[in-house]
């Protein structure tokens, strides 16, 4: 965890105690990291299974508002928006270094007076 520069939290969508865990794992890489904020992306896995889900695509939505990263539902055996969680990923790291770089920017040099 604390070389990685951006994190899928997964749940399955058809065990709604694997998405009550997501906030305590969130929770931990945000520790482990030592930050407030890490590019992630909430993933709701086994989407092909929707007649077996206990865990409503909405409350997925919310959770991944609150956390302030995307959110997706994805499937791995049919491959639903398998690569596009990671593209999506790939993403969110780029901006987080590019708001990273404006931030430490380097401001105009004052010189100094001694009187």
């Amino acid at each position: 965890m604390r070389t990685g520069q951006g994190f899928f939290c997964c749940y399955s969508i058809t065990s709604h105690s694997s998405f009550e865990e997501i906030t305590a794992f969130r929770e931990q890489i945000l520790r482990v990291k030592d930050e407030e904020e890490v590019p992630m992306v909430l993933v709701g896995n086994k989407c092909d299974l929707e007649s077996q889900r206990q865990v409503a695509t909405a409350e997925g939505a919310e959770l991944a508002k609150s956390f302030g990263c995307s959110f997706m539902e994805t499937s791995a055996k049919t491959r639903v928006n398998v690569e596009e969680s990671f593209f999506e990923l790939v993403r969110a790291i780029h901006k987080a270094r590019q708001t990273k770089k404006e931030l430490v920017k380097p401001g105009k040099k004052k010189k100094c007076s001694l009187f």
